[in-house]
């Protein structure tokens, strides 16, 4: 066993709605302000955050599959992820109105380390998380246009 597992929790804020953005964390709405996502279907799917779909992520030394485990469409969606020989886990995204005509987005990665060498890389994105998910804040709103909300990462 590697001994090394993380449940990291923060909220970033998004100017749309929350049907609206939760669209934005869907495996093709992320293409839309994520460098380099570039997520690879085995089967042709027209829904691509439907439980039971299966994608891949990266190249041959970081591919990562994942499979949308659960949804509430709009609100929630649940991925699983293998990124082999490296770590495995869940992400969840929840999205809920924020009172003011936006969302604010609780973002759930809960990750293994699975072998003794992966352990440093997962305790550095841990110690990393709160900019990370600022990062995601900060590439949403320069997708939708908008200056940079101020700091609402909170983990």
């Amino acid at each position: 066993m590697s001994g090394a597992q993380y449940t990291l929790t923060g909220r970033l804020a998004v100017a749309l709605p929350p049907e609206a953005a939760f669209t934005l964390f869907t495996p093709r709405g992320e293409e839309l302000w994520v460098a380099g996502w570039r997520p690879r279907f085995p089967m042709g799917t027209s829904d691509d955050s439907a439980p039971g779909t299966v994608f891949e992520t990266g190249t041959d030394d970081e591919l990562t599959i994942w499979v949308v485990a659960a949804r509430e469409p709009g609100r929630r969606v649940s991925y699983a992820r293998v990124t082999p020989g490296s770590r495995a886990g869940t992400v969840t995204v929840e999205v809920d109105a924020d009172g003011q005509g936006g969302s604010t987005v609780r973002v759930t990665y809960e990750l293994t380390a699975l072998t003794p060498q992966s352990q440093g890389p997962l305790r550095e994105f841990a110690g990393s998380y709160r900019d990370f998910l600022r990062s995601w804040e900060v590439d949403i709103a320069r997708h939708l246009g908008s200056p940079p909300p101020a700091p609402t990462v909170r983990t």
